[in-house]
């Protein structure tokens, strides 16, 4: 018996998943030094934090979640949902803040994604989230910093 085994984009089309070019260049020296060791491995070795740990599964105001290393916007807080996998998830990323590329490290090949800024990991995306997208951005928590509304953004690192 035969079976076939298909293998899923995340409903991204193939010419979407593409990891541009940071904007934002820097030595891994510039990133330790700014950054928790946790941090770091997770943005710029492509870590995973263990699910549950962050105190970002909880958040429920209001606001914006930022690249815990540039800065730069990527969620919005009306996008968020409980997912029930114990990382911080949306639906559905601030247009332009993610790229994507393919990630081998399982079995199956997954969707990872970056911010465009400064190329830190932040997650995969799968076909499993709610309406309207029906993808799940299942986001490291400490990848991100979490800015309440009302409250200015940090200034772009530069």
């Amino acid at each position: 018996m035969r079976y076939l085994l298909r293998l899923s984009t995340c409903g991204l089309r193939e010419s979407e998943l593409v990891q541009p070019k940071p904007v934002l260049e820097k030595p891994s020296g510039y990133w330790r030094k700014l950054l928790r060791d946790e941090e770091y491995v997770v943005l710029f070795k492509e870590g995973t934090e263990p699910p549950g740990s962050s105190g970002l599964n909880q958040e429920k105001r209001k606001g914006t979640f930022v690249c815990a290393a540039c800065y730069q916007p990527l969620f919005e807080s009306s996008s968020k949902y409980e997912s029930g996998t114990g990382w911080p998830s949306f639906y559905t990323p601030i247009e332009g803040s993610l790229g994507t590329s393919r990630d081998f490290k399982l079995l199956l090949p997954r969707t990872e994604y970056h911010c465009t800024r400064c190329g830190g990991h932040q997650g995969h995306v799968f076909p499993d989230g709610p309406e309207p997208t029906g993808e799940r951005y299942c986001n490291n928590g400490v990848a991100l910093r979490f800015v309440p509304e009302g409250e200015p953004l940090p200034e772009l690192r530069s």
